[in-house]
């Protein structure tokens, strides 16, 4: 059973997402938080998988709760996808530095967001290519020194299949790409976010573009 928890200062917003979770034989909503504060309070109470957390809160935006949960050694299991609406690109990326598995907008087809609950409990990141290469040229024009040095821990293999997922592969695309075995494919990139600390794929993702290992013009 994949244990969600929904944090929205609407009510209507909470209201309808869990009408559409509940549904699910294989999903449960386990609270629902008003604000970020709370949202981190229920997050340390009952342990959700996925956390579905709107970027703009009182009390404590989405972006500093999910900074938290992400920081927590005892919420690693918890993947935070941030809810956002169109036109708020500057919070997306801020959000994926923060600890984010990804984003969806709260327009989302109700099949999307059912798919995106389970992608985001198997602790996969929620990053469209197209958009994901937008928001890392406005934001990540230059790559950062520190994050170039921690790529120099990975094999070469590993910086292939990182360099792969940023663009947006799934594992078994990886590996069609370096003819191996899906499930080589999954230790590379397990090995590489170990190596790098990542918590998630989607933060693997980030240091993939801040390093300069993927830019945007061939990303």
């Amino acid at each position: 059973m994949i244990r969600v928890l929904l944090a929205d200062d609407q009510p209507l917003i909470r209201s309808g997402f869990r009408a559409l979770l509940d549904l699910e034989d294989d999903i449960e909503v386990v609270a629902e938080a008003a604000d970020g504060r709370q949202a981190v309070a229920l997050a340390e109470e009952r342990l959700p998988d996925v956390a579905l957390i709107d970027i703009q809160m009182p009390v404590m935006d989405g972006i500093e709760a999910t900074r938290r949960i992400a920081s927590d050694p005892a919420l690693t299991g918890v993947h935070v996808v941030m809810l956002t609406n169109y036109g708020m690109d500057e919070y997306v990326f801020e959000a994926l530095r923060a600890g984010a598995a990804g984003f969806l907008v709260k327009d989302i087809v109700p099949e999307d967001l059912l798919h995106a609950v389970r992608v985001a409990a198997r602790g996969d990141a929620l990053l469209a290519p197209s958009i994901t290469r937008k928001l890392i040229h406005r934001y990540v024009a230059q790559p950062l020194p520190a994050a170039g040095a921690a790529l120099a821990e990975l094999t070469g293999r590993e910086r292939e299949a990182v360099a792969l997922a940023a663009q947006g592969l799934s594992n078994d695309q990886i590996a069609d790409r370096m003819v191996i075995s899906p499930m080589t494919a999954k230790t590379h990139i397990n090995r590489a976010m170990t190596k790098l600390h990542a918590r998630d794929r989607a933060q693997l993702v980030v240091l993939a573009y801040e390093s300069g290992l993927v830019t945007p013009r061939n990303g």
